[in-house]
């Protein structure tokens, strides 16, 4: 049964064998995924990459290799980072059904993207920031030891399995409808980060020596809100009248 998901994104960082960029390509293209982005691999793929992609040597071929995950993910509405552990600062958690569900349900508006971290250390807290949500697959916690490729076949397979799920069930009025909310895109979200984080040192909120976790807690905070787009220019919009009182106080 032939879906689209050409706007689901596979997102692997700072991979350090080859071998398992091959492995990840071959399980994308047995659930229908394609598109495939590799933040500074540390080995390209090379044969050997292309001898475990099997029949996916086209996924390989395709991929795009960018030098950081926010050069990869700039365009979407929707990010979502695996996750292995829980974090000091907890963030809004999905299991691998929800993560499959979200992305399917928000593909048709722009591109969504699923990002896997390094082997050995996963994801930075840098880079899980920059997610709408994390997602953790709940394997035998006595031994939960799940390859790259492993993770990446576990979590394509639930995107494939909502996507044939929603073309089954859905009505016209809910097929050719799209959500009211129209959300912004990574890189507009990094605007206003960067907005806040400025305006909040202009007025002393935050002190540059001592930053704390104010900005931490905050893209938590938004995060878990989803403001769409006219709320991130209302934002930006106080922001901006934040910067001039405070450039008229001094």
């Amino acid at each position: 049964m032939s879906i689209s998901l050409k706007n689901v994104r596979i997102v692997l960082v700072n991979t350090s064998d080859c071998r398992n960029i091959g492995s990840a390509a071959r399980a994308m293209k047995t659930m229908g995924l394609s598109q495939l982005v590799l933040v500074d691999p540390v080995e390209m793929p090379n044969g050997q990459a292309q001898a475990l992609a099997a029949g996916a040597t086209d996924v390989l071929a395709n991929a795009q290799v960018v030098s950081t995950m926010q050069e990869a993910v700039k365009d979407c509405g929707l990010v979502i980072g695996t996750s292995a552990r829980s974090r000091t600062l907890p963030w809004p958690m999905l299991d691998p059904r929800e993560c499959g569900q979200k992305l399917v349900s928000e593909m048709n508006n722009f591109p969504v993207a699923l990002v896997f971290g390094r082997e050995s250390s996963g994801l930075t807290n840098e880079e899980l920031q920059l997610c709408h949500f994390h997602v953790q697959i709940p394997a035998n916690p006595e031994y939960s030891s799940l390859n790259l490729a492993m993770a990446v076949q576990t979590l394509s397979y639930e995107i494939r399995m909502n996507a044939l799920a929603a073309r089954k069930y859905a009505t016209d009025d809910v097929s050719n409808s799209n959500s009211e909310d129209e959300y912004p895109v990574v890189e507009e979200t990094e605007r206003m980060y960067q907005h806040f984080e400025e305006a909040l040192k202009g007025t002393g909120f935050i002190t540059p020596s001592h930053p704390g976790l104010v900005m931490t807690k905050l893209r938590r905070l938004l995060n878990r809100a989803r403001p769409d787009v006219k709320e991130v220019r209302m934002l930006r919009g106080i922001l901006s009248s934040v910067d001039k009182a405070s450039a008229n106080k001094k």
